[in-house]
């Protein structure tokens, strides 16, 4: 399985983040400054000059565009959570299991 960084460097603001992108139903309230936090948190983040935002978490490489809202929309979400599982995340780092 892909390498993931240690767990325990998640403040309580980034675990409560990964918890809510891991939520069933998906959560329709995710700030996008949430997520950029939690990203830079536990992958290498580097905003282009287009504005886009690439993010590289182990072998794993996503391309974000800033949602024209504060909040994620639920596809944003879907995605997160895909790219995230590919890269080794389960959502149960953040030690909140159900």
């Amino acid at each position: 399985m892909n390498e993931t960084p240690e767990p325990a460097h998640l403040n309580n603001h980034h675990a409560d983040t990964l918890t809510a992108i891991f939520q069933h139903p998906t959560s329709h309230n995710i700030r996008w400054a949430d997520l950029v936090s939690l990203l830079e948190a536990i992958a290498e983040v580097d905003v282009r000059h287009n504005g886009k935002y690439h993010v590289v978490l182990g072998d794993q490489t996503i391309v974000l565009d800033v949602p024209h809202e504060r909040d994620l929309v639920e596809q944003q979400v879907i995605d997160m959570r895909h790219f995230l599982q590919r890269a080794g995340y389960t959502g149960k780092e953040a030690g909140k299991e159900d």
